[in-house]
């Protein structure tokens, strides 16, 4: 039989060859190093069997599908491991993830540091015992037998939900067998580096009325240097973490009063209105006019839109005379009765409005994570109407403005392009209208994008902005959806040249994503030492002695006319103890104004960038420092 390789070369094999004898035979190399593969597009064991006309990529580490069999692989060891060192515990689930890998227990006691190391020795040991690992299928009679005969409940229930006639699959490494799917790579050996991250609880199967079990994070890589590289990441995303700049800072706290509902001080203010500023400055540039729309609206308006249908579980509502409300978990549906309330002609289109709106969704308690993952903020959204003639030119046009305001901040990012899902309204036919043309926007300004089958909103498809910032993580903050579904259930128009009646088009877009959501990304991104332009004080003006009081109290008035955001420290603390806790606070700049530059009126700069710049003098340092706010120049 003839089996397709990625780059469209065949090769010849016997009948029933597995994956592992295709690797073979190109190279035994290769075939020590080959983890997985796609047959046909699919993620597949190396055990699988290929067949004639098949098309087949063979998955190393250097790929994603490579990476989460290896990791996939780390997470059946530790359990392995657990099960040797802690026989009582019930074994849940152990799925790789983006970063690594975790399997939950049920165990009486959860797991301390001093445990994750013993078990991460046992780990150790596991991999050197070279264990090979075996797949093999059952019914579900027995399927379950053995898993109750085992007395892990947990994976009974993992059985019993399985859609009737679905393979059910285990593997076997030495004594440990667990209920699985795949796929894994040969032995265990081939797991070279490795570490447990941390324990954390855990609601079984994500449910609040659950069971808690124990969550144990870890991570696994083919080189010790690459894993020692993605550690000393860790330890410098600890230092960067924006709960904890968060609070050093006075930007922001979170509160048990209100989980999930962040308060924001003084200081992150300034940071969160100076954000607002420049987006009301760029939407003004690129065309958009800004509304507002009430932040609680009644059932009707929902469910004419969809939401209660397809969003209610996560929405906050009330009754108010009788009538059933809800607070906004979105700003669309407030944005479609805004474009109704005055006869539109395609010489309006496209209309671009903007909206800063407060929007409030119910998450987990569970999942609430600092400025990340809040259950109230403040979402950048705009909705732009259209004619379909316009709907390319109009995507282009929100991508060129992404571009803009990224750039801006140091930020690149990778687009995903995520498609139909199940619980979705429309035709199919519209679907795939709109999902092509959201790629020939893309494609024609020579950007590239991956597929994510299946995540699109319920009433379209959308392009989602996964931001990089300086550490390599991914934040994903823009995101551009195109609606054909909710102009028709607003019976939204707007009259034609011919003198008839159209239905528009509209995108929904957001560039920040939420207010507090990317004030969490660029404070890690930063480190907390925001450019000058954006940093809630700009300039401390540090007097050496009372005699420099008057001086200093000047040079602060002067820039405080200027626009300047200033702070001066006249405590009796000796100038070095304040210079230290200014660079604490990361501000720009600092003056240190002593005798001598009262006399000569002159300032002495230091720069949190660049260090100490001498004397000069204060014109000059204005000059330089105006320009760079103005200019928003990233120091």
């Amino acid at each position: 039989m003839d089996v397709i390789l990625k780059d469209g070369s065949k090769i010849e094999l016997p009948s029933g060859s597995s994956v592992m004898d295709a690797a073979k035979q190109i190279s035994e190399g290769l075939a020590r190093n080959t983890f997985a593969a796609e047959i046909n597009g699919e993620l597949s064991d190396i055990r699988d069997e290929l067949q004639d006309g098949d098309s087949l990529n063979l998955l190393t580490f250097d790929t994603e599908g490579g990476k989460w069999t290896l990791r996939h692989t780390a997470s059946h060891v530790l359990a392995q491991a657990v099960k040797r060192l802690y026989p009582e515990a019930k074994l849940a689930i152990g799925p790789a993830i983006d970063t690594g890998f975790y399997y939950d227990f049920d165990v009486e006691t959860p797991f301390t540091q001093e445990d994750l190391d013993r078990i991460e020795a046992e780990m150790k040991k596991i991999v050197k015992e070279k264990i090979p690992l075996e797949r093999f299928e059952l019914t579900r009679e027995e399927a379950l037998k053995f898993m109750e005969e085992k007395d892990e409940p947990y994976k009974v229930e993992l059985i019993n939900d399985l859609p009737e006639g679905s393979r059910i699959t285990f593997y076997r490494q030495g004594d440990f067998v667990d209920l699985c799917a795949g796929p894994h790579v040969t032995d265990t050996s081939k797991i070279k580096a490795l570490k447990l991250i941390n324990a954390t609880g855990a609601y079984w199967r994500g449910d609040s009325s659950r069971k808690m079990l124990c969550r144990i994070y870890g991570t696994a890589f083919m080189k010790k240097d690459d894993l020692d590289a993605y550690l000393q990441r860790l330890e410098e995303a600890k230092k960067r973490d924006h709960r904890r700049l968060g609070r050093e800072l006075g930007l922001f706290a979170l509160m048990e009063e209100g989980p999930g509902f962040p308060f924001f001080l003084p200081k992150g203010m300034v940071l969160k209105n100076t954000l607002i500023d420049y987006w009301r400055e760029i939407h003004k540039k690129y065309g958009y006019v800004e509304i507002s729309t009430p932040i609680m609206l009644n059932r009707g308006l929902w469910e004419r839109s969809g939401h209660w249908e397809h969003y209610k579980d996560n929405m906050y509502t009330t009754v108010i005379d009788d009538t059933d409300f809800a607070i906004k978990p979105m700003n669309c549906p407030g944005g479609m009765l805004v474009y109704q309330l005055e006869p539109k002609s395609y010489r309006d289109l496209p209309f671009r409005c903007g909206e800063l709106g407060l929007v409030h969704r119910h998450e987990l308690s569970g999942a609430l994570h600092g400025l990340f993952r809040v259950r109230c903020f403040t979402q950048d959204d705009a909705h732009i109407f259209m004619t379909k003639e316009q709907m390319k030119d109009e995507i282009k046009n929100v991508v060129r403005l992404f571009d803009e305001v990224y750039s801006l901040f140091g930020l690149h990012y990778e687009i995903e392009l995520s498609t139909m899902p199940e619980d979705h309204i429309g035709t199919e036919a519209e679907w795939e209208e709109n999902q092509e043309i959201l790629k020939t926007a893309i494609t024609d300004m020579g950007k590239s994008y991956t597929v994510n089958e299946g995540d699109g909103a319920f009433y379209g498809p959308k392009l989602d902005f996964h931001l990089e910032d300086c550490l390599g993580r991914t934040w994903q903050c823009g995101t551009i959806q195109l609606d054909s579904q909710l102009p028709e259930r607003f019976e939204l128009e707007y009259t034609g040249a011919d003198g008839a009646k159209y239905r528009p088009v509209m995108i929904h877009r957001v560039v920040f994503g939420s207010i507090e959501r990317f004030i969490g990304v660029i404070t890690e991104h930063f480190a907390g030492a925001f450019p000058t332009w954006l940093a809630p004080v700009q300039v401390k003006v540090l007097p050496i002695t009372d005699r420099t009081k008057e001086y200093a109290e000047g040079i602060i008035e002067k820039l405080t006319a200027a626009g300047v955001r200033v702070e001066g420290d006249f405590r009796s603390e000796k100038i070095g103890y304040k210079i230290r806790e200014t660079q604490m606070q990361k501000i720009p700049y600092m003056l240190v104004l002593g005798d001598k530059e009262a006399e000569s009126g002159t300032i002495t700069v230091r720069s949190r960038s660049r260090g100490d710049l001498g004397s000069v003098s204060f014109e000059g340092f204005m000059t330089e420092l105006t320009d760079e706010i103005k200019n928003r120049i990233n120091k």
